[in-house]
């Protein structure tokens, strides 16, 4: 799949010919350089190498800084691979948001916010222990009865209980190119995609 390395900028909304407010997000997408060439005989598979949003050289290391030096680029913050590749690239090639058209689908993928360590109303949607009533005290918002009886004298795996919430890879299908502004290298896609402003994201389509 072809694809890009972005940056999520933030939410905003547009209007469409029939007047319609729609909300969408404006990703930095691009220009990506080519880093590396992944092919069968030296690797075993085919695949394209990324680099995204430039890095100090002192906070490099020298190996990839030699790796970086090989493509003829700078250091990267974030390199990401994109096996079946539409168009053939060579070590060094610059790829912009204009592999986009307006109009199609694409997926993002990134780490979505996380929310520290939540309850299980907040993080499975529980409605709590006998809601507001029948002498509850102070446990509204408590998980219940976790364990079985006697037997088998444990808590199942894959219990829905309270923990880390977020900070997970999520990706999210088939949302819309609404506009591609290639003199500013700007996606406006339909909907939200996960994570928080300046996170990186990875558009395939």
């Amino acid at each position: 799949m072809s694809g890009l390395i972005g940056k999520k900028i933030g939410m905003t909304s547009i209007f469409d010919e029939n007047g319609k407010n729609i909300p969408c997000t404006v990703i930095e997408a691009g220009p990506c350089v080519v880093t590396q060439v992944r092919t069968n005989e030296v690797d075993g598979y085919e695949a394209l190498q990324l680099g995204f949003d430039d890095k100090n050289e002192k906070h490099s290391t020298k190996a990839a800084l030699g790796h970086f030096k090989k493509a003829g680029t700078v250091a990267k913050k974030k390199v990401v691979e994109f096996q079946d590749f539409a168009t053939e690239q060579k070590l060094g090639d610059l790829i912009d948001v204009t592999i986009f058209e307006e109009g199609e689908f694409v997926d993002v993928q990134g780490v979505s916010k996380g929310k520290g360590f939540q309850g299980v109303v907040k993080r499975h949607g529980f409605g709590g222990v006998g809601q507001a009533t029948h002498g509850q005290h102070n446990r509204l918002r408590a998980p219940g009865s976790v364990g079985a009886s006697s037997y088998p004298s444990r808590v199942f795996k894959g219990m829905r209980m309270a923990g880390r919430m977020g900070g997970e890879n999520v990706k999210i299908q088939n949302l819309r190119v609404l506009k591609v502004v290639a003199e500013k290298n700007l996606l406006v896609i339909k909907g939200c995609v996960p994570g928080h402003k300046n996170s990186y994201v990875i558009i395939q389509k």
